[in-house]
C-alpha cells in the first residue's frame, strides 16, 4: 500500500544476493510478512498455537497428551490434535504460496505446557479424568533442572516418535492437499536441538515412512519438500559434515547457539552484561549482534564442513540477529542463502543486504 515503501524494497531487491524471509507462526504473520517483501518464512514454531487466543482446545489435546501414561493414550490425544495443528500449518503455506516455510517440529521441553498451579492442576485432573495424586506425579515427572538443556526438540521425537510422526504428516498432507488446489507449496521440515547425524536419520526414517503414506493418499507423484535441521549445539556446527548426509538445509539458530556458545542464560544476562560491556570485556550484548570472532567461527565451520559433504546445502538463519544490519552483513559475506527475522524488520535486512552487496564491491 505504501507506493515509497515498495519502490525502495524493489532497489533493495535489485541490488542483494541474500534472501530475506520471515519468522512467523501463523497465516496473518504470512499475510503481513509477503506486504513487507519476504521471500519465504524461515522459522514457522509448531507450539505456537498452543499459547493466545484460541489455544484452548488444542492445549488441551496437548495436555492429554503429555500425561499420557502409555503409547495407545499417547496416539488417541495425538489423532484428536491433529486437525487443529494441521489447519494452522497449510493456511500458513498457503498464505505464502510459492515460497519455502521452514516448519520447526515442537520444540520446547513438555513441562512448559502443563499448568503449575494447584486450581489448573486440579481443573485439568478433572477434565481428564484422571486422580489429582496421579496428575501431579506424573507432572513432577516431566520436571527437570536444566530445561534448556533437556528433554526438547528432537529428544521428545526419538523417545516419542508418535508426536514427530503427527506434526510431520500434518505438515505433508497440508502441502499434499494444497497441490490438489492448484498452489504451489514448499514446505521445509526442520528438527531442532541435533547434535548427531544418527538422531537426524532417526527422524529421516520416521518422515520417508509418511511421504510415501502421503503420496498413495492422494494419488500423487511427489511433493516439494526438504528436511533438515537447526544447527544451535556447537557440537551440531563441528559434525556439520555428518549431519549434511541427512539435512538438506541448515538454518542457525543464532539464539540458542550464542548462549550454549558462551555459556550465557540469556534470561539472566542482564546481571552482569552491563559490567562486561563498561570494563571493554564486551563490546555489545552478543545476542543483540552476532559475536563473529566466536559465534562467527562456529557458524563458518558448520557452513563449511556442510557444503564440502553437499553442494546445494541450503543454509539460512532464523535468530533475531537476522534483521540486525551488521549481523545480516556478515551472512552476505560467510556465502549464507537467506536470513529470517520478524515481519517487521524484513524492510532492514533487506537494506543492509543490499548495502552488503555495495560494500563489497568497493
Amino acid at each position: 500500500e505504501n507506493m515509497i515503501l515498495s519502490e525502495f524494497l524493489k532497489m533493495c531487491d535489485a541490488v542483494k544476493r541474500l534472501g530475506v524471509r520471515t519468522n512467523g507462526d501463523t497465516p496473518e504473520d504470512a499475510q503481513k510478512a509477503r506486504q513487507f517483501g519476504a521471500e519465504g518464512i524461515g522459522l514457522f514454531r509448531t507450539e505456537h498455537m498452543f499459547y493466545g487466543q484460541g489455544s484452548d482446545q488444542p492445549l488441551f489435546l496437548l495436555r492429554k497428551m503429555i500425561v499420557s501414561k502409555t503409547v495407545e493414550e499417547r496416539q488417541k490425544a495425538l489423532d484428536e490434535l491433529f486437525p487443529f495443528v494441521k489447519k494452522d500449518i497449510k493456511g500458513t503455506i498457503a498464505a505464502m504460496d510459492g515460497f519455502p516455510v521452514v516448519i520447526r517440529l515442537l520444540d520446547p521441553p513438555l513441562h512448559e505446557f502443563v499448568p503449575r498451579e494447584q486450581a489448573k492442576l486440579e481443573q485439568l485432573a478433572r477434565d481428564l479424568n484422571i486422580d489429582m495424586k496421579e496428575l501431579a506425579k506424573r507432572a513432577e515427572g516431566l520436571h527437570e533442572s536444566n530445561p534448556m538443556m533437556g528433554h526438547r526438540g528432537v529428544r521428545l521425537g526419538v523417545t516419542y516418535p508418535e508426536v514427530s510422526a503427527m506434526q510431520i504428516r500434518a505438515i505433508l498432507e497440508s502441502a499434499a492437499e494444497l497441490v490438489k488446489e492448484g498452489k504451489d507449496p514448499y514446505p521445509e521440515i526442520m528438527i531442532p536441538v541435533v547434535c548427531d547425524v544418527k538422531e537426524l536419520a532417526d527422524q529421516y526414517a520416521i518422515a520417508e515412512k509418511i511421504y510415501k503414506k502421503v503420496l498413495a493418499k492422494y494419488g500423487l507423484k511427489k511433493i516439494k519438500h526438504l528436511l533438515g535441521t537447526m544447527i544451535e549445539i556447537p557440537r551440531a556446527a563441528i559434525v556439520a559434515d555428518k549431519l549434511a548426509t541427512v539435512a538438506k538445509f541448515f538454518s542457525f539458530g543464532t539464539n540458542d547457539l550464542t548462549q550454549m556458545g558462551f555459556g550465557f542464560s540469556r534470561d539472566d544476562i542482564g546481571g552482569f552484561l552491563p559490567d562486561y560491556i563498561k570494563k571493554g570485556i564486551l563490546t555489545e550484548d552478543p545476542f543483540q549482534s552476532i559475536d563473529q570472532e566466536g559465534i562467527g567461527e562456529l557458524i563458518k565451520l558448520g557452513i563449511k564442513r556442510g557444503r564440502a559433504t553437499n553442494k546445494k546445502l541450503e543454509v539460512g538463519i532464523c535468530g533475531e540477529h537476522g534483521g540486525e544490519p551488521r549481523s545480516v552483513e556478515f551472512c552476505h559475506n560467510i556465502g549464507m542463502d537467506y536470513v529470517s527475522c520478524s515481519p517487521f524488520r524484513v524492510p532492514i535486512a533487506k537494506l543492509a543486504a543490499a548495502q552488503a552487496v555495495i560494500k563489497n564491491k568497493k
